[in-house]
């Protein structure tokens, strides 16, 4: 059997406490049902352990499907990372994984799965995620849209006819937005969870775990709401331009703080407005099976010959 006839690979999503993977059927664009297999990791536990612990989940998937019908394995994983040569770049300036630095993942995974490097395939966690749902998500049925996550960090992509842009004059630099200038900072201050912390700290004095702490007292707390719709303005305001250079016929979002989006919704789509933008805003289904169908789909030979040349450069 041929690799363009294989039908199945295995898609990964490298979080900074956890691996989740799964087996995703490449001919019906979807995660194989009951396959979702998931490990818990010590981001700052020594090498061997962090890829011991990987491999747990991985070999549970593999599993499930013969050799003969398994393309590969895909990985969502975050940078900094060699996303063409699958080697690890993570310092202590992220404060995750920092001991895989300079470690060639598709080598020492190969080792302990018994299979080729060959077979696996790295690509940005934010970009697989747009990959997916561009591929079998929201924006399956438009040709222009932009996913960003909003999380610990603020993931995005670009994607044009199913694939990533990453260098064009519509889009900024690297293809994402978070590393850009925005107020005192970059994007990335202002539209993760450490923002809404922060914020909520510097209103009320008390210091909340997470997003999800601030949404429970929406409904009854003048402060909390606040908070929201100055994200929600600010987001708008912030993403509106690019939404137009790029002509986006979708924006979708994912990540933990769209559990919240009810409580930006408004303010969001009112900065929107005011720059003549009506597009759809959808948020994610999928989630994480997002950047996990989208680092699976590296194994479409067509997908991956349009998308190897990019990764060097995400």
């Amino acid at each position: 059997m041929t690799q363009e006839m294989k039908r199945y690979a295995i898609g990964t999503d490298i979080g900074g406490s956890h691996i989740s993977c799964a087996l995703v059927s490449l001919l019906e664009k979807k995660l194989v049902k009951d396959s979702i297999r998931s490990q818990q990791v010590n981001n700052q536990a020594p090498a061997e352990e962090i890829l011991d612990n990987w491999c747990i989940a991985l070999q549970k998937t593999k599993e499930l499907v013969s050799e003969d019908e398994l393309a590969g394995i895909g990985f969502a994983i975050p940078g900094p990372f060699d996303y063409a040569n699958g080697i690890a770049l993570f310092t202590h300036e992220v404060a995750k994984y920092e001991k895989l630095y300079g470690v060639d993942i598709a080598d020492e995974l190969a080792k302990r799965l018994e299979m080729s490097a060959a077979k696996f395939r790295f690509m940005n966690d934010a970009t697989a995620f747009a990959v997916g749902e561009a591929w079998a998500g929201k924006a399956k049925n438009v040709t222009r849209s932009l996913s960003v996550t909003l999380g610990t960090g603020f993931g995005s992509a670009f994607i044009d006819e199913g694939l990533p842009v990453v260098e064009r004059t519509d889009v900024p630099r690297l293809g994402c937005v978070w590393h850009l200038p925005y107020r005192n900072g970059i994007a990335d201050d202002y539209f993760s969870t450490r923002w809404f912390t922060k914020r909520y700290h510097e209103e009320t004095g008390h210091m909340v775990s997470g997003v999800k702490a601030i949404a429970d007292n929406a409904a009854d707390n003048p402060v909390a709401k606040k908070t929201f719709v100055e994200f929600g303005t600010n987001l708008g305001d912030f993403l509106g331009p690019w939404l137009k250079k790029f002509e986006a016929e979708m924006l979708v979002i994912g990540g933990n703080v769209s559990g919240a989006y009810q409580w930006i919704e408004e303010a969001f789509s009112v900065s929107l407005k005011k720059q003549d933008i009506y597009m759809p805003v959808e948020i994610s289904e999928l989630m994480e099976n997002s950047a996990i169908a989208g680092s699976a789909h590296m194994f479409d030979e067509t997908f991956w010959g349009h998308v190897k040349p990019m990764l060097s450069k995400m």
